[in-house]
């Protein structure tokens, strides 16, 4: 059993802004009656029942996590104005890469012609991918070594195995690219960070890497081990356990209270998951955005697709305190505390 986190690593860094955001969508869209001919519509009624989607986005065949996270930070780069000449560093978070190797951020690197200077790396994280990768990116930039770094999350359904309705009805494609810039005497972030390796096998490709390894776990027995396999409980049980204590830590950490924030931001996993930490937080129901019913779980781009869509409009027009809980895979958890100043850009593009 895994324990809750009544705390975990914490870290405050300052001086850096979120200067804007894009999240890229694939155009096609996959509606619930596409899978009734497949598992039937009784079985399509009752997964749509517990996890909510009712349409996610799919990526045409051969399309990547690299184009999404390319086209949103195209988009991004050309509203701010910034001169790819300008960026230092650009982190790629994913767990669907284009290639095992090279890096996906060089890909993308080479593509948008940044300079030999900017440094470029990928991180493999999931559902807590976007907080991570912000708690990282902030730190390196908070002493002004560093003036415009990108953060890009996002994941495809490459592993989805689509005769697995555990899988196929729940995920959907997107990319995020994120702007952040350093601004002396910004107000402070807080994330309060953890994970635990124990439940690594219930949420995991088991053959994907050089390992070629198929654990002797009879919960796997039929299923393809080149696929995702998810045991849907335990990662229920999981966030149950870990994300109301983790939440509780992250409020005592910035000296906040539940009305200190304009928005509580979830990963989007699960809508009854969704209803059940909110209400077991004790969250105002107004203040947690929920789109999984429309996109489906992204993964690591669930959070900044809520900026985009749920959140874009208030983003653009004032400044705003928002709560971040990325959770899920590995297990791995992040919470943030963020207060965002008025964002130049959010917004959803397709492709």
């Amino acid at each position: 059993m895994i324990d809750a986190p009544a705390s975990g690593i914490t870290a405050a860094p300052a001086n850096v802004t979120i200067a804007g955001v894009v999240t890229a969508l694939p155009a096609r869209r996959i509606d619930n009656a596409y899978f009734e001919a497949k598992f039937g519509k009784e079985e399509v009624a009752s997964v749509v029942k517990m996890v909510g989607v009712n349409e996610r986005r799919r990526s045409k065949p051969g399309g990547t996590t690299g184009d999404l996270c390319l086209r949103a930070t195209r988009e991004l780069l050309t509203d701010l104005q910034w001169d790819a000449s300008e960026i230092e560093l650009l982190v790629f978070v994913s767990q669907s890469p284009d290639y095992a190797l090279p890096a996906t951020a060089c890909v993308i690197h080479g593509e948008l012609g940044l300079a030999p200077t900017c440094a470029a790396f990928d991180v493999n994280l999931g559902c807590s991918g976007y907080v991570y990768g912000l708690w990282m990116i902030a730190q390196l930039m908070q002493g002004g070594g560093l003036k415009k770094s990108l953060l890009l999350v996002g994941d495809t359904t490459h592993y989805t195995d689509e005769s697995d309705r555990s899988t196929a009805l729940v995920f959907g494609d997107a990319g995020a690219a994120t702007a952040l810039e350093y601004r002396a005497g910004a107000t402070k972030w807080h994330f309060v960070l953890g994970s635990d390796g124990k439940g690594a096998r219930n949420l995991i490709v088991p053959k994907s890497g050089a390992r070629q390894w198929i654990p002797d776990d009879p919960r796997m027995a039929g299923k393809d081990p080149t696929k995702l396999f998810m045991d849907g409980g335990e990662i229920f049980n999981f966030t149950l356990r870990a994300i109301p204590p983790l939440g509780r830590a992250l409020f005592e950490y910035s000296d906040t209270t539940i009305a200190s924030f304009d928005a509580f931001l979830f990963h989007q996993a699960n809508l009854f998951m969704l209803n059940h930490l909110s209400k077991k937080m004790k969250l105002p129901r107004e203040r947690v955005p929920i789109n999984i019913d429309r996109f489906g779980n992204t993964s690591s781009a669930s959070i900044p697709l809520l900026m985009c869509d749920d959140l874009a409009g208030a983003l653009r027009d004032r400044p705003m305190r928002v709560a971040m809980f990325g959770f899920g895979v590995g297990y791995s958890w992040a919470a943030a505390d963020i207060p965002c100043e008025l964002l130049r850009v959010a917004r959803i593009v397709e492709l």
